[in-house]
Parts: structure tokens; sequence; C-alpha cells
């Protein structure tokens, strides 16, 4: 398999004659992965929540409230991102903003009980999301792409 950073060595003539095979490049791969798991999540998630939706959501009742900020770093999201995932959220009635006790600069994101309840209805189907896109996969082979896409994050 040629890789561009293998190429680096070779000549520019050696380089022009290699054939670039979009099909082995790691970002086309990466693309229809994604393409394949976003139509399973949304075939299974239902809800009407998209997957940042959900990140935000889980991530909170995971970890209870914190700021917008924070939010979006535990999610990997820009402030634009989750303050406008948050404001969807809040116009369903599943997530309300505060000002920090004693902060008023913070603004406190928190789960309401319909979030709460949304989210433990949403987490298993979540699971089997997870499991139906590494379904062509072992064992073995789920956990070390996982740590392998880590390292690349």
């Amino acid at each position: 398999m040629h890789l561009l950073t293998r190429q680096r060595s070779k000549t520019e003539s050696e380089v022009s004659e290699m054939r670039y095979q979009l099909e082995r490049q790691v970002g086309f791969v990466l693309r229809k992965t994604v393409q394949r798991h976003l139509m399973i999540f949304t075939r299974l998630m239902g809800e009407d929540l998209t997957p940042t939706q959900f990140a935000a959501m889980a991530k909170l009742y995971e970890s209870g409230p914190c700021s917008q900020n924070r939010l979006g770093r535990l999610t990997a999201m820009d402030a634009a991102t989750i303050k406008g995932v948050i404001d969807r959220l809040g116009n369903r009635g599943l997530t309300r903003v505060e000002p920090h006790a004693n902060d008023a600069r913070l603004q406190m994101v928190h789960l309401t009980g319909a979030g709460r309840k949304l989210v433990r209805t949403a987490i298993p189907r979540a699971v089997r999301i997870t499991d139906d896109t590494l379904k062509p996969l072992t064992r073995e082979e789920r956990g070390q792409l996982l740590r392998l896409l880590q390292k690349l994050s």
C-alpha cells in the first residue's frame, strides 16, 4: 500500500509515475466509515436526536451539570456548535442553562427531568449503534481500532 508519507524519499518522476488511489487514503476511508455510522445512528436512535445532541446529553448525564464551555471541550465541539446544540435542546425542554452559583460569568448546563429520561432510553440504542457499526470486526479488532483512532485524535 502506497502512502504519501512513504513517497517522500522518491524522486519527483517516480512519484508522478505512482498511481494515486483514493480508496487507499485514510480520509476517504474514514469519511465512508462515518457515513455508514451516521446511517446506523439515524435509523436506530430516533427521538430526533443528532449525534452532537446525544453526545452533549450523554456527557451531562455522565458528568452532571457543567459550563457550556467545558461541555464543548468534553464533547469536542467548538463554542458556536455547542451553543447551537444547547439552544436546540433547551427549546425542546431537555436542558436548561443557569448562571453558576458563584460565578455569574459561567453558564451552567443542566439536564432537565425530561432530558435525563430521554438519555436513559437512548443509551441502550447508542450501545447498539456502536455494536452495529463495529459488527464486521472481531472483539480484538474492535479494541484495536478504538485504540488506534484514539491515538490519531
